[in-house]
């Protein structure tokens, strides 16, 4: 229950008009992410406080009218209808009224106080339209206000309209509307009882929604009478739709802008890289120090090999999320991402997904924390949740830098056959786990493509963009940290070396030792089975854990989990330990276990459910095995 000393308000609106911006406006970063009660469907909430008062505002699914079929419709008109939400916030797309006025058609007739919002006032302007607010709010009996979203120096005017709904308890006046669309419900009637045939009732029932369709459009043309002055405006941006919308040169396009886009998200990374780096550098004199004054060696391993080092690991990946985020998030506020979801509509929906998850999967290819990351804009959480499952199958950056090495090494020439194969097994393992995750997250009424239109070109709110690159950064930093230093910890105790010796003294060359024979089942001896092991941590983990179990020198420390120093002679170990199938089950065992802790970390912060997350964990380290064992098999056929 809420309390009802707080204000509670909900904001309301179809994809694309804003509510985001807004939510994140007022509330900063005191939100909470779940999803709602027996729905996956993502929930969010925040608070603020002005003048003393409490407020709680509830971000209710975008959806683009309240017809009651999806499940964001369902929870988004039973939740106006029940009465929790103080005041209703009503938000349109000042660039395209015409269409983002179609939510306030269907809000006719609910008796919930209320107040209008044309959001995106900057966007239309550049459009070249002047909107009179006053002539809408005149007809609708509503506080209506033209704003912008991403200025957070105009938010007076959203508190004055705020302060005016909740006070005079502003209900929308709809009575033409209401009146035509109980007409149109009696004609229905009529219609139904003058059809003797299950064709005629269904005929009857498509009329009713063009009626109604027709007829809320009609209203909305009276209530924009006399508002709305255009004067057009073409952008040079505009000219790009030639190119994304065409039928063949369409897909080319909006794969080489994610390539462009990942590869330009280096360059805000580095700095934050240059700095995890930086850290890496300070285990060793920390460690020294700690042991000179007289620090436990245990404790001083512990806090100088796991604490300082994941801190330098963390804070190199956060910084390829930060320049992620800031190039798509730029890519987004000017329009283009609408683009690329609107081109790979229909070939994700051949999965159960939508256009938006095509940009997850590759920016998987440069780092699958990324991908996950890139998984916000999805609105619905079980396409959600299912595109970073499927994600989690794409080979990530440092899987390309580990098995091509690995590949030339053991098989020569045939490294690219190695190549081609992987990328095969890739899409079945996509379209396999598609089969078995989407009959639980995503409803066979869900699966269709997006209904959208375009919206258009626009400039780029660089304050408003940066606040919420920062802000998710941030966020995302203290919810990986906990996970990462928990793996990592487990990780570091059983590779440590208690009798201060070389790997053999650690717990894992026990374990691994013991359950050998399982482990030949998949193709791999129990080294390669603890370089499997230590791939979920980080790919490069694979080598250095090699590296230090063949040489015989150091423990397995988080520094040879995490790639470690490689011995100049470290082809020539290998091949000489290592045969060709068994070679072949770990190049595929460590490309399709789980990507890395960073992954596990942001899937987790994504989805909001520690049995999803663990689930998909699971999932992949078992087919990872299974694919070990048929690989295995097939290399010892050929060789």
């Amino acid at each position: 229950m809420v309390d009802k000393k707080v204000t509670v308000i909900a904001l309301l609106g179809q994809p694309n008009s804003g509510k985001s911006t807004l939510f994140n406006g007022l509330t900063g970063l005191r939100q909470k992410v779940g999803n709602w009660p027996g729905k996956t469907v993502e929930k969010r909430e925040g608070s603020f406080t002005r003048n003393g008062k409490e407020y709680l505002v509830v971000d209710l699914p975008g959806s683009y009218s309240l017809s009651a079929n999806s499940d964001e419709e369902v929870i988004t008109r039973d939740y106006i209808t029940s009465g929790n939400a103080d005041v209703i916030c009503i938000l349109a797309d000042s660039s395209q009224l015409e269409r983002s006025l179609y939510m306030v058609a269907d809000f006719a007739g609910i008796k919930v106080p209320c107040f209008l919002v044309l959001n995106m006032k900057d966007v239309a302007e550049e459009q070249g339209k002047a909107i009179n607010p006053k002539i809408i709010e005149e007809k609708l009996g509503v506080p209506t206000i033209l704003f912008s979203a991403t200025d957070k120096k105009k938010y007076g005017q959203l508190y004055e309209a705020l302060d005016k709904a909740c006070s005079e308890k502003t209900i929308l006046k709809s009575e033409k509307l209401e009146e035509r669309m109980n007409q149109i419900a009696a004609e229905e009637e009529i219609e139904k009882d003058n059809s003797t045939e299950l064709q005629g009732v269904a005929t009857a029932g498509t009329n009713r929604i063009i009626k109604e369709g027709e007829a809320k459009f009609a209203w909305i043309d009276e209530l924009l009478d006399g508002a709305v002055t255009s004067k057009p405006r073409s952008t040079g941006l505009s000219k790009l739709d030639r190119i994304y919308t065409h039928n063949f040169w369409g897909k080319p396009a909006v794969v080489g802008t994610i390539i462009l886009g990942l590869i330009l998200s280096f360059i805000p990374a580095l700095p934050l890289m240059g700095i995890g780096s930086l850290i890496g550098y300070l285990p060793a004199p920390a460690e020294e120090a700690l042991l000179n004054m007289g620090c436990p060696a245990f404790i001083a391993a512990f806090l100088t090999d796991v604490i300082i080092r994941s801190l330098g690991f963390i804070v190199q990946m956060l910084g390829f999320v930060f320049g992620v985020t800031l190039i798509f998030g730029l890519l987004e506020e000017v329009g283009v991402m609408a683009r690329i979801s609107y081109v790979f509509d229909n070939t994700m929906a051949k999965l159960g997904l939508q256009g938006k998850s095509v940009m997850p999967f590759l920016v998987s290819f440069g780092c699958t924390m990324g991908g996950a990351a890139g998984s916000r804009v999805i609105d619905n959480w079980g396409q959600k949740v299912l595109t970073i499952a499927l994600a989690w199958a794409v080979p990530c950056g440092a899987a390309w830098a580990i098995v091509p090495m690995l590949s030339t090494v053991f098989f020569g020439a045939w490294m690219p056959v190695i190549i081609i194969a992987i990328l095969l097994v890739m899409l079945l393992h996509m379209w396999i786990t598609a089969k078995i995750f989407s009959p639980s997250l995503v409803k066979k009424e869900d699966r269709i493509g997006m209904i959208m239109e375009l919206p258009p070109y626009h400039k780029p709110k660089w304050g408003a963009l940066l606040r919420y690159v920062f802000g998710r950064t941030k966020d995302t930093f203290f919810r990986v940290i906990k996970v990462i230093f928990l793996v990592a910890s487990v990780f570091w105790l059983l590779s440590y070396s208690f009798d201060g010796g070389d790997v053999t003294g650690s717990i894992l060359y026990k374990i691994g030792h013991a359950i050998e024979p399982v482990t030949k089942v998949f193709g791999m001896g129990w080294q390669t089975f603890m370089a499997f092991i230590a791939s979920s941590l980080g790919k490069e983990g694979a080598i250095g854990v090699l590296a230090t179990i063949f040489t015989g020198e150091g423990s397995l420390s988080i520094s040879a989990l995490m790639g470690g120093a490689r011995p100049d002679n470290l082809n020539a170990i290998l091949t000489s330990n290592v045969s060709k199938p068994e070679a072949l089950a770990l190049i595929f065992a460590m490309t399709f276990n789980m990507p890395c802790i960073v992954a596990l970390a942001a899937t987790y912060q994504e989805t909001h459910s520690a049995k999803w997350t663990a689930r998909i964990a699971i999932y992949y380290t078992l087919t990872a095995l299974i694919i070990a064992g048929i690989a295995f098999r097939v290399g010892t056929l050929i060789w």
